[in-house]
């Protein structure tokens, strides 16, 4: 099924990049090649954090299903867990178009979205709606850890206000929360990252929710060095149980090869790959083990997947790579992942989690 899938990319990528993502979006929940069941991990996968079981570290990151539409053909695709967002209080429309741009000979893209998604409302009745039981009389649920990625509004905005209700909305329905305070393409909402401001925020959220899923919050890769401890230091003290490391970046490495690197907006794929793994590094290393962490950035095979979870990752995202490979990259980092560590004598995940730290 996935082989399926992914012989149609060719065709999806003569098309306008946000065009072929709505159809594929259309695909996914209609059930073409989406597996009847899904499919079966090696046990050598599995890993813990956050309270949680995850069949494999591997997560679809937000932006993809920015509605909550496709949750569980993702699921069944073999993603361990699913992230969907980032949804806003009120629906927006986002940037004008065009604003998704394939940067084929970089193995990269660029996206200035603006937060288009259809508001907290419906998002909120699809993920009801995962819960209630299936005609099948199976049990309901995706089958797999449920994020949610939380932002605000373009205009309006209070993220004091916004965010604890956004909270409420949502958390009846998932495994944990992702506060997005690092996209480009939401003025001033990389100022959020603060470590004064993030505290205000969480704090405001601790306050209305002192019981809820594991809260995360989402850190931009442009992140001065030295900014990455005060950050790290003041969401552990606001009860944020974990971190995402990291966004899309402003930066454009001069090896960039395509002539669409001069749009603006978030640049995210292979390029993002050594800052990427650097900020790890860094959060890490600050973390000390006192948070969960998932690795995003340009994540491309089982190798990359091990070297992060080494440095420290619980677990990984990646969005750009599905985009050019589709479904049939998830087998194929899984498949990677188990003949790597074969070769090394590693059992499980657990066994090497921070040891390049």
């Amino acid at each position: 099924m996935s082989l399926l899938a992914s012989l149609s990319l060719p065709l999806l990528r003569k098309m306008d990049p946000e065009t072929a993502h709505e159809l594929a979006l259309d695909a996914l929940q209609m059930g073409v090649s989406v597996p009847v069941n899904r499919p079966k991990d090696d046990p050598a996968l599995a890993t813990r954090t956050m309270g949680m079981r995850f069949s494999n570290p591997l997560g679809i990151a937000a932006g993809f299903d920015k509605n909550a539409r496709v949750i569980r053909p993702l699921a069944k695709l073999g993603f361990g867990f699913v992230e969907a967002g980032t949804v806003t209080p009120r629906p927006q429309a986002g940037n004008p178009k065009p604003r998704l741009f394939r940067l084929t000979e970089d193995h990269a893209v660029i996206n200035r979205m603006g937060f288009n998604n259809q508001g907290i409302d419906r998002f909120a009745v699809r993920l009801a709606r995962l819960h209630r039981p299936l005609p099948s009389g199976r049990g309901a649920g995706a089958g797999v850890p449920i994020g949610a990625n939380l932002g605000i509004n373009k205009t309006g905005a209070d993220p004091e206000r916004d965010y604890p209700a956004l909270v409420a909305r949502v958390k009846p329905y998932v495994n944990y929360i992702v506060l997005n305070v690092s996209s480009p393409n939401t003025p001033g909402l990389r100022g959020l990252q603060d470590s004064a401001r993030l505290r205000s925020i969480l704090d405001a959220i601790a306050e209305r929710h002192p019981e809820r899923p594991p809260l995360l919050v989402k850190l931009a890769p442009d992140l001065e060095n030295d900014a990455v401890g005060p950050i790290v230091e003041a969401a552990i003290a606001g009860g944020a149980q974990g971190l995402i490391v990291t966004n899309t970046t402003l930066a454009r490495p001069a090896t960039l090869l395509s002539p669409n690197k001069t749009e603006s907006g978030g640049l995210s794929g292979r390029p993002l790959r050594t800052r990427a793994t650097e900020m790890l590094r860094l959060v890490a290393e600050a973390s000390a083990g006192r948070m969960a962490l998932i690795s995003c950035g340009g994540i491309e095979s089982g190798a990359d997947v091990l070297d992060r979870i080494r440095l420290g990752a619980d677990l990984v995202q990646f969005y750009a790579a599905f985009s050019y490979e589709g479904p049939a990259i998830i087998a194929r980092l899984k498949q990677e992942m188990l003949d790597r560590m074969r070769a090394d004598g590693v059992e499980t995940l657990a066994d090497i989690r921070g040891a390049d730290l």
